[in-house]
């Protein structure tokens, strides 16, 4: 494990930041001139690397000055390299380069953040072997055995790219067709089964034809957002047989504002699960493919305080996200710069460490409590979800930020 990198700026030094030097996550906020610019976090700043390329103090075509990371994750690994180590340069103590940066540094607090990237197609998976049980369990009073396929391939589906929003957007209730077990015919209405997903989203930087292996695969991640699954699940239980989730789930996806990038979390690698049978070739790990990132979530009622319901870690999945990106690429399916795939909802084996209401709850039927003394066995509206994580070294974390969105009022129904 490497040491806490020391910085000029004294707030990235501490072990309570979750952008350190050895971080450097890349967002997009909104600049007095009222553009995007693309910049990067460190402590409690952000680096205006828009002002910075266009000052001349570094070049990259002028790829930093387009209001989204796409056009520079498009010129691919050397670049991403040589950006990261320029950064982790003048912004190391002592660099000469400090008076030059210092009048380019903006308040994150301040901040108002963009998406940071353009999302060209999004894919959500089912990955968790702890969620997949659970969920057989509680929607087909299974005795936890998985899909014939599950030990096999990636499962996954393809999602709607236009409903990504980026953390600190309100998510209206959805409308659909419900359908109870004792109704003969569905109805149209909002959903009342709201549920959350604690995700991380990989966003893939380069674009591919044809298939690619998993070496491949790990080394066209960009990087990684936390990512919320917005689920509708009494739209699911009627709409999911037999082609599987769609209106339910294509009400939003919230992802946090920063791209923590696959360097910083390098670190942090740690293998996947013993298999219960053996991978075909294309999908045969490499080496370490998951990070060891802690996650939490929290749940916020409307003027109430927070309560964090879920504690879990990402080492739990059973698939990484090469590994998907290497399935989804096995037909030939081509993949673009700012591919976003959803890893699925990543639950632990402990009743606290399940992510998402569903689990939580056991579909309605054990409900939590939160600090208020309210109760919840879906999400009400107000109630505002707040996924946070981070990888935990001796001195310091490289984390995400908050993914944060509030629940409002379908208001059509």
């Amino acid at each position: 494990m490497t040491d806490l990198l020391i910085s000029w700026i004294d707030s990235a030094n501490s072990d309570a930041t979750d952008f350190p030097l050895n971080n450097l996550p890349y967002g997009v906020f909104l600049a007095e001139d009222g553009s995007g610019h693309c910049g990067v976090a460190i402590g409690a700043h952000i680096l205006d690397l828009h002002a910075v390329e266009a000052a001349g103090q570094i070049d990259f075509s002028g790829t930093l000055c387009q209001g989204d990371w796409s056009p520079f994750m498009a010129r691919g690994t050397s670049e991403w390299a040589r950006l990261r180590s320029w950064l982790q340069s003048t912004l190391a103590k002592g660099a000469s380069e400090q008076p030059l940066l210092e009048p380019h540094l903006v308040s994150l607090g301040q901040a108002q953040m963009l998406m940071p990237f353009r999302v060209s197609e999004y894919t959500d998976f089912y990955a968790s072997r702890h969620h997949a049980t659970n969920v057989g369990m509680i929607l087909r009073g299974a005795d936890g055995s998985l899909p014939a396929n599950w030990l096999h391939i990636p499962i996954g589906y393809n999602g709607r790219a236009s409903s990504v929003v980026v953390s600190g957007t309100d998510v209206r209730r959805p409308s659909g067709q419900l359908k109870a077990m004792d109704e003969t015919a569905p109805r149209l209405g909002a959903s009342q089964r709201f549920d959350f997903e604690l995700e991380l989203g990989a966003v893939v930087g380069q674009a591919s034809q044809g298939p690619i292996n998993v070496g491949q695969a790990f080394e066209n991640i960009f990087g990684y957002v936390l990512l919320n699954d917005w689920s509708a699940r009494d739209i699911q239980a009627w709409e999911y047989l037999p082609l599987g989730p769609f209106q339910s789930k294509a009400t939003a996806t919230t992802i946090s504002p920063w791209i923590v990038t696959t360097a910083a979390l390098e670190p942090f690698r740690t293998n996947t699960p013993e298999r219960d049978v053996p991978l075909l070739d294309y999908l045969t790990e490499l080496g370490p493919m998951l990070f060891d990132i802690d996650l939490n979530v929290a749940i916020k009622p409307e003027n109430g305080p927070e309560t964090t319901i879920s504690r879990t870690n990402y080492a739990s999945m059973y698939y990484s996200a090469a590994q998907q990106l290497a399935h989804h690429t096995s037909s030939g399916c081509p993949m673009r710069v700012g591919d976003l795939l959803g890893s699925g909802t990543i639950s632990g084996p402990e009743k606290t460490a399940r992510g998402c209401m569903l689990e939580i709850t056991w579909g309605g039927q054990q409900p939590v409590e939160l600090s208020s003394g309210a109760m919840r066995t879906f999400l009400e509206d107000g109630d505002t979800v707040i996924l946070r994580g981070g990888s935990v070294a001796k001195d310091y974390r490289v984390g995400f930020g908050a993914c944060v969105g509030k629940v409002v009022p379908n208001g059509t129904m």
